[in-house]
């Protein structure tokens, strides 16, 4: 047991702590590998020579759940885990999930919903002056006043409500250190204003430096175009660079004041995070439960990369990792792999070398290293910027020593290309290197809609760049005598997208010749762009009104309109249809999405409307379709293998 850390007061007492000088508190299972944030912040501290304990998913209904080792000398640090914990238990539709992949055995039901606000309560119960630092994805995204999707309105800085006295946001290396030197000089918590990916609460903002001073919570809460103005302002002061202070103020409560991002990690400072003595594996007091399923997702997986300069509105990155990106080096990664061919349960397969973006190795321009990245300008969006640096060579290399390790037979990509990355790269070797040794019979990409109104909103690329990838993949397969296919995932009801819209993209999966098993709603999580434009119906960096499909029917029916060939979602997709005057879509021709119900009348069965109507509707829908033959026949390879294999979407 000594190679994890101590879990409890007796193995805490084996290690000869009569303290620990952090109990850190978490909402996932106890797993000491990389992968799992609590695991990097508790080695690294343990590296710089502090004890740490780990109370892993505590009863929140009883205080001496977090009483396992005493008072901690320095102070609690508490997370929700690895995922946001009303991510984690419910689904779009608020209904529950029926399972929690960061549990024992995939159990639901042992963190509660908003775990940082109740863990955080719960210690506020017993210990009135320890500090406590929160960290994690729910923090950092709830870390000023947000929307809340569950209940349907603006609430606090998590601080408020937690009690706590800090967030480390982000990922927390740099700042989780500053405070535990500040907190073991003696320094109280609350004249920790200085540290950079830290917010903090004051009384007043006589130790902040040139703030901006963004509408108080009364006010965005109240108003929704103010609410998009200070999303914008929040939104345009993300990078460690060029970003400033900004402070919300609470009334009598005080100010909620957010520092500054840290700095991304070098490449030696992520090395170093990755070489750290993790055992990893899951605990050894979860085994008789089923072990942690999480851990099996990405056990023979590598993490090659952080952050993301893709931009997408409905991804949280932005707030969370940052556009700069950081990446470990191939010798690190290397190191590992080598390691992961010595376990026992390794069958040759590395499941995935990637990140929030495989195929991202190295900042988008060189400015971004001394200057940060634009505020008012997208790498990727609407089009490639003319100072990005498109360059796959790095990642074609790091692979190719991959694939040389012994005992290692194939290196798969499966966090997803960004492919209209791919289309600006002149040079081809990694789409062909890519098609001849890590695609295992269909690549997953994410084009998400097919209707350039609804891209734009989501800050994807139009669909001609995606068409286009198509074109060079399908190219690149013939080139190596492969038969591989692009699997598409698509979202339903993002802001902007009309029943039009969704009726357009229906038309395109059926020209695809498949049906996705699963379908992803737009899920308005906190801090992310698509989330404000959801809530204010405004475009909060242009200003423009945006239609938002909020209705849980029309919801319903843009999702259904996807799986057309579900009997199930036959009434679903005629009311669509309806509303958008495609009635043409209902008949017998191929470009039909449904048939129309047959009625009995005196024993003889007829269709709805006429026979004459219905023989004009498949005479017409012939003519479009002779007229329509050749771009058909361009899409047949893709239809075949969707025939046999259906594709799914997002889990």
């Amino acid at each position: 047991m000594q190679d994890f850390l101590p879990v409890t007061k007796k193995e805490m007492k084996q290690r000869g702590w009569e303290q620990v000088d952090f109990a850190y508190i978490t909402g996932d299972a106890y797993v000491d590998h990389p992968s799992f944030g609590t695991a990097i912040i508790s080695r690294l501290l343990e590296s710089r020579g502090y004890k740490v304990g780990i109370i892993p998913q505590p009863d929140w209904k009883k205080k001496e759940s977090i009483q396992v080792f005493g008072e901690p000398r320095l102070g609690f640090l508490v997370s929700a885990g690895n995922m946001d914990s009303m991510v984690n238990h419910y689904t779009v539709s608020k209904k529950h999930r029926q399972k929690d992949s960061y549990s024992p055995g995939g159990q639901m039901g042992l963190r509660p919903d908003r775990a940082v606000i109740v863990y955080s309560n719960l210690i506020r119960q017993t210990y009135k002056k320890t500090p406590i630092i929160l960290g994690g994805i729910e923090a950092s995204l709830r870390r000023l006043a947000h929307y809340d999707y569950w209940e349907n309105k603006v609430k606090h800085s998590v601080l408020i409500d937690s009690g706590a006295d800090m967030i480390s946001y982000g990922m927390g290396e740099h700042s989780i250190i500053e405070i535990a030197d500040a907190l073991a000089s003696g320094l109280p918590v609350e004249e920790l204003t200085y540290i950079a990916g830290t917010v903090f609460k004051c009384k007043d903002l006589s130790r902040v430096y040139e703030p901006i001073i963004l509408p108080s919570y009364e006010e965005v809460r109240e108003d929704k175009k103010t609410y998009a103005d200070s999303f914008a302002v929040q939104y345009q002061n993300t990078d460690p660079f060029s970003a400033r202070p900004m402070a919300e103020s609470y009334g009598t409560k005080g100010y909620i004041v957010q520092n500054p991002p840290a700095f991304p990690l070098t490449q030696e400072e992520m090395d170093d995070v990755y070489a750290m003595p993790y055992t990893e594996k899951v605990h050894p007091m979860y085994e008789k439960q089923g072990g942690i399923p999480a851990l099996e997702e990405i056990k023979f997986s590598l993490t090659s990369n952080r952050g993301c300069f893709g931009g997408c509105n409905f991804c949280a990155l932005t707030f969370h990792q940052g556009r700069i990106l950081q990446t470990r080096s191939h010798e690190s990664l290397i190191e590992e792999a080598t390691r992961m061919t010595k376990d026992p349960e390794f069958k040759g397969y590395i499941h995935d070398v990637g990140g929030p973006t495989a195929d991202f190795r190295q900042p988008s321009c060189q400015k971004q290293l001394t200057k940060g990245v634009c505020k008012n300008k997208q790498c990727l969006f609407p089009t490639p910027c003319k100072n990005l640096t498109v360059d796959h060579s790095d990642y074609v290399s790091l692979l190719r020593k991959l694939r040389k390790i012994p005992g290692v037979k194939k290196v798969f990509i499966r966090s997803g290309v960004r492919f209209d990355y791919v289309v600006a790269d002149r040079d081809k070797t990694f789409l062909r290197e890519l098609v001849e040794h890590h695609v295992s019979g269909q690549l997953r990409v994410a084009p998400e809609h097919v209707s350039d109104q609804v891209l734009k909103y989501m800050g994807k690329p139009a669909h001609s760049v995606y068409q286009q990838f198509l074109k060079e993949y399908d190219g690149a397969n013939k080139k190596t005598g492969k038969q591989q296919y692009a699997v598409p995932y698509f979202m339903s009801s993002h802001p902007g997208c009309t029943m039009k819209e969704a009726v357009k993209l229906a038309e395109y999966v059926r020209d695809l010749g498949f049906t996705p098993e699963q379908v992803q709603d737009f899920y308005p999580t906190p801090s992310t762009l698509s989330t404000c434009m959801y809530y204010t119906g405004i475009h909060p960096l242009t200003g423009e009104k945006v239609y938002v499909p909020k209705n849980p029917h029309e919801k319903a029916i843009q999702r259904a309109l996807m799986q057309y060939k579900n009997p199930a979602n036959r009434e679903l997709v005629l009311e669509g249809l309806k509303m958008t005057g495609r009635m043409d879509l209902v008949g017998y021709g191929p470009k039909c999405l449904i048939r129309p119900l047959r009625e009995n009348h005196g024993g003889k069965q007829h269709t709805q409307g006429s026979s004459r109507n219905a023989k004009n509707s498949r005479n017409s829908q012939n003519n479009k379709n002779n007229k329509n033959s050749s771009a058909s026949a361009k899409k047949s390879t893709i239809r075949n293998i969707h025939k046999k294999n259906s594709g799914g979407g997002r889990k």
